[in-house]
């Protein structure tokens, strides 16, 4: 039922979609979605949940010196943000609640209780400012600054994409980093998987 939940707001959007489409979709009567989902919004917050915990399941913690993925030494925190983000638009190309979680949270007609985008851009926050506290990033180069075009313009291919899925192509973000990289990190860095 969530599935279908979320293919039907993907598509429609939170205003559009309708219990009976949604209903008809999963295969089930509208007394059995009544039963496990008491409406339309229900159904909308169990979807921004599961989406919650399928971004924590790519972003994992941000990393602070005790945990996250990879050693996260100088390096290796610039291409776990690469492999990341990667890894995000492979999921939003192939996960339709996740992608259903990032439309919800864009929907003006929905007050939507979380914020994929902001935990989104708080990952890559936490990620770059322990980048730069171990020098991981070029002199001169501010966290706050590469946060902000890295969580816009990731947020911006995530809004086209659903459109138009060539921007959430690895081919289009690897064009991003080959891009940023040179100057995010330090000269001499060697070449980074992802662009």
């Amino acid at each position: 039922m969530l599935r279908s939940a979320a293919e039907i707001f993907d598509t429609d959007g939170f205003v559009s979609a309708s219990l009976s489409a949604i209903s008809h979709r999963a295969g089930v009567s509208s007394g059995a979605l009544h039963f496990h989902f008491a409406n339309k919004s229900a159904l909308a917050e169990a979807i921004e949940q599961a989406a919650v915990q399928r971004l924590w399941c790519i972003t994992g913690p941000a990393p602070d010196g005790s945990e996250g993925r990879g050693s996260h030494g100088d390096v290796d925190l610039i291409q776990n943000l690469v492999e990341t983000s990667h890894q995000l638009f492979d999921g939003l190309n192939s996960d339709v609640i996740l992608r259903a979680g990032f439309t919800l949270g864009c929907e003006p007609s929905w007050a939507s209780p979380v914020d994929l985008h902001g935990q989104w851009r708080d990952w890559i926050d936490g990620t770059l400012r322990h980048a730069a506290k171990i020098g991981a990033l070029a002199d001169g180069t501010e966290p706050e600054d590469v946060v902000t075009v890295v969580a816009a313009s990731t947020v911006g291919f995530e809004a086209l994409g659903r459109k138009d899925p060539t921007w959430l192509s690895r081919q289009r973000l690897g064009r991003f980093w080959q891009f940023m990289l040179p100057r995010l990190v330090p000269p001499g860095t060697g070449p980074l998987k992802g662009t």
